[in-house]
């Protein structure tokens, strides 16, 4: 293939996946590059990123995803990448199904396209609860922009360069997918979905969970109807 394309993959403690992730890819795809966004952890990743000489960022204080990612695609633009991909160090996302993602935006046909595990409903589904959350996100989305996602908050996705150097300037700060997506659209970026088939975690912590659950619906509801209006008046208020 004479296209290049780039994995970022996010690492906040994730010593006990992180390996198993990039072996994973690297066995999988072993024609794409990747580069490991390690957020500060706390825990042995950053020594074991070291110990196997894999490329990585090791961001001097904490980010959080929006900031790492976004340091991702500033490398990814810099190094003339055709496709940057997103995929989670906690061995949800399947680099089997990395073509599903990578291959529309080649062909196109869009400028985003999302790995989503709603469409043919196979694999990990994530909690009922969790489910009903994303429903609604997607449902405030579609009102917001007019576009219906169905997985909003999926972390597998890929973006062609025009939206990664997007991306390089604006990206949200604390958990971005669902405003990535509202953004995207609102200044006219295609956004697709594709199917693939998700994991459960495979060690570690998710950082949403109880309490923080709820606290993040609300303050991404908010954070998408400020969005909405923000892009709004920079492109001199027309929807």
């Amino acid at each position: 293939m004479d296209k290049k394309i780039l994995v970022l993959i996010p690492c906040y403690n994730e010593e006990s996946n992180i390996v198993t992730t990039v072996e994973h890819l690297r066995a999988t795809c072993p024609e794409v590059d990747f580069l490991v966004i390690n957020d500060c952890s706390t825990d042995g990743s950053a020594a074991l990123l070291r110990e196997k000489n894999y490329p990585f960022l090791d961001l001097p204080v904490n980010l959080g995803i929006g900031g790492g990612m976004q340091c991702g695609y500033q490398y990814a633009v810099r190094n003339h990448y055709d496709v940057t991909v997103q995929m989670d160090g906690d061995g949800q996302h399947d680099p089997a199904y990395l073509y599903n993602i990578v291959q529309p935006v080649l062909d196109g046909a869009c400028d985003m396209c999302i790995g989503s595990r709603f469409i043919t409903n196979e694999g990990f589904q994530t909690s009922f609860m969790r489910r009903v959350g994303i429903r609604f996100l997607s449902g405030m989305i579609y009102l917001l922009s007019g576009h219906k996602v169905l997985d909003v908050t999926s972390g597998f996705r890929a973006v062609n360069t025009r939206l990664a150097q997007y991306f390089s300037a604006h990206y949200a700060i604390d958990y971005p997918e669902p405003e990535a997506i509202l953004a995207s659209s609102l200044v006219g970026f295609r956004v697709k979905e594709a199917p693939v088939i998700m994991h459960e975690r495979q060690g570690g912590a998710s950082s949403i969970f109880g309490f923080k659950s709820a606290y993040y619906m609300i303050k991404v509801s908010l954070a998408l109807i400020i969005d909405r209006f923000s892009i709004r008046k920079q492109k001199g208020g027309r929807p």
